[in-house]
């Protein structure tokens, strides 16, 4: 009777665990719902800046390598105004481009944050990869925060770290 409750529990939680891992899945964002429109008139300041991400790192040689998922993180820090991205553009470890996320300008509302989430198993940006952004602020308006942040994990190894991004122009 022991032995029938103790696998009774144990796959009860194996389908609970199944249940809850199987139906999460991060929301993508809705770039053409957050279109915005910038006259020449708007006496907005411009800028680009460079975020450094890596969809692989090298582990013992530079034969051995380890596929990461990157979360790219894009912070209005402005607590009053909206900011404007006019281009996010991917690229990969010999300068290629990858993908183009926006075609017009986006917003992002007073201290929002857009993530863009690269899978694990999209390994196109390789140990170089990169993005550019180009952004638009009002006035005295603080600069965006843009950042990256790297994981994995297999078995009982974790990794992750940071990158942030650098004002280019």
């Amino acid at each position: 009777m022991k032995r029938i409750i103790i696998l009774f529990i144990v796959l009860f939680g194996f389908y609970s665990c199944n249940e809850v891992l199987g139906k999460e899945e991060f929301k993508k964002v809705d770039w053409k719902a957050r279109q915005a429109t910038i006259k020449p008139t708007d006496s907005l300041t411009s800028g680009e800046s460079y975020l450094s991400v890596y969809s692989q790192i090298y582990s013992y040689s530079q034969h051995k390598m380890y596929n990461l998922t990157a979360m790219i993180s894009l912070r209005n820090t402005s607590a009053k105004d909206s900011i404007y991205l006019s281009k996010i553009n991917y690229y990969d470890t010999h300068g290629a481009l990858i993908k183009s996320y926006i075609d017009d300008p986006i917003y992002l509302t007073p201290m929002e944050t857009i993530d863009i989430v690269i899978n694990e198993v999209d390994i196109s940006g390789g140990t170089g990869g990169n993005f550019i952004f180009d952004w638009n602020t009002p006035k005295a308006c603080p600069e965006p925060i843009f950042e990256g942040v790297m994981t994995s994990t297999s078995g009982q190894q974790g990794l992750s770290f940071l990158t942030q991004a650098k004002r280019i122009d």
